[in-house]
């Protein structure tokens, strides 16, 4: 097959003792519990782990001691990280005998005055309707209906659905400030609710003033709609007290098992170790985490020797500045990288990789990776995308894998107050960890 590394082509012949590894690879990660154990650590023990925080300084220090105690040479690389705290956030209807609104403040919104905001709420549905409604959302709240699309979604198409609704979280705020209005609020982006709100990172453009930013729950966001459309007047008092402290010292965990022959060229393993702080980041993505870090633990266990290095890399800070991965990527993208695996969507049964690898190479890999199918996971697709902390490498020319669970129900929990580890099915752990590390293990040799 053929394999890109940094725009340059190699030829690399897959020896059969790669795929007999590969099998004991998934037969011990279908039989160990070690996955869960960091999984449960990392969730019910440190809790959520938003970066500059002390939960996420206490992850990094329990990921490098449980690398240590394997036998696995780790170390941290240090990153300097956005250091943003929720504060209090609580929101009601005045015109409406003042009803609670959930809501939740989006990741580096600015908070409100003390005493909060209260203003008229004016619904759009695109920037194309803020433009024409202009000057008339001054001194207003704005309010974007950016439901998912639920079809999409059930056609498998989950992170499509994403992209299309994720983008008023993003900057949303700067286009309603534009046009003069006080505060914006987007409907939370996710796929199912029990009046749960989804958080996430929102920008500002520096060319207009800065104004509070928050996500309502889909429940109160479709309260506010049926409102407005029956043309009365929505009156919303919102108070959301976060803060930007300065950045914070943090770091990536970094850990590798030398290649035995071509120990220059790295086959690399990540997820991120920061969550969102409503939750206890169990998918998103303490699994993740868990899959990278059993893939190196599974290995030196069977003591297996892979001819490439192989590294895995616990990136910091991918929900608000991905620092980590940018970090990683200016110490060591001169380093020979022949391929990055990210895993972090999410942990439910495997179903395959998205890749950058296409046309005959791609179709030359796919003859070599038949052991994945054990696991339901040697389906290899072009369409999506192969990770947000691994894309400074493969926009580089890395050939990139990024790890796809069955997406149905990714976003019914994601960076909300559910994303805990009874989410999960410890089987689905497993068979995920078997499907990262056997592709792992394949590309290493």
């Amino acid at each position: 097959m053929k394999l890109s590394v940094a725009g340059c082509l190699l030829v690399v012949a897959l020896p059969v003792f790669a795929q007999d590894a590969a099998d004991k690879v998934i037969d011990r990660a279908l039989t160990s519990n070690s996955a869960w154990e960091t999984l449960a650590h990392l969730t019910d023990n440190i809790g959520p782990r938003l970066s500059g925080s002390r939960n996420a300084a206490i992850a990094v220090k329990y990921t490098t001691d449980r690398f240590r105690e394997w036998g696995i040479d780790v170390h941290d690389e240090k990153v300097m990280v956005p250091h943003w705290v929720r504060g209090e956030e609580h929101a009601s209807l005045v015109s409406h005998n003042n009803q609670k609104i959930v809501l939740t403040a989006l990741g580096g919104s600015v908070a409100t005055p003390a005493a909060g905001i209260t203003a008229d709420v004016v619904e759009v549905g695109s920037y194309d309707e803020l433009k024409q409604l202009g000057a008339k959302v001054k001194g207003k709240i704005v309010y974007y209906n950016n439901p998912m699309d639920m079809e999409l979604i059930r056609g498998g198409r989950s992170f499509e659905a994403y992209r299309r609704s994720v983008e008023f979280r993003g900057s949303g705020a700067s286009h309603a400030a534009e046009y003069g209005a006080v505060a914006a609020v987007i409907r939370s982006v996710g796929s199912a609710s029990l009046r749960t709100p989804h958080t996430g990172a929102m920008r500002y453009d520096p060319k207009f003033p800065k104004i509070p930013s928050a996500a309502m729950t889909a429940e109160d966001t479709m309260l506010v709609h049926r409102l407005l459309a029956k043309g009365e007047k929505v009156r919303m008092h919102i108070v959301l007290t976060p803060k930007t402290l300065p950045d914070a010292e943090s770091a990536n965990v970094v850990a590798e098992i030398r290649g035995s022959e071509q120990p220059d060229e790295i086959v690399l393993v990540g997820g991120h170790l920061d969550s969102w702080d409503l939750g206890t980041g169990a998918i998103d993505d303490g699994g993740g985490v868990a899959m990278s870090m059993e893939t190196l633990h599974l290995i030196k266990e069977l003591g297996l020797k892979p001819k490439r290095t192989i590294r895995c890399v616990l990136f910091m800070n991918e929900e608000n500045g991905l620092r980590g991965g940018r970090g990683y990527a200016a110490a060591h993208g001169k380093e020979k990288h022949v391929a990055v695996i990210e895993t972090d969507a999410g942990v439910a049964a495997p179903t395959g990789f998205d890749t950058t690898l296409k046309g005959d190479a791609l179709t030359a890999f796919e003859a070599k990776t038949k052991s994945l199918a054990r696991v339901n996971a040697n389906r290899f697709s072009t369409e999506g995308e192969t990770g947000a902390d691994t894309s400074p490498l493969t926009e580089a020319g890395v050939i990139g894998f990024g790890f796809v669970p069955e997406p149905l129900h990714y976003f019914d929990y994601h960076h909300s107050p559910a994303d805990t580890l009874d989410k999960i099915e410890p089987k689905d752990l497993s068979a995920d960890v078997a499907a990262v590390a056997a592709l792992t293990w394949i590309l290493a040799n």
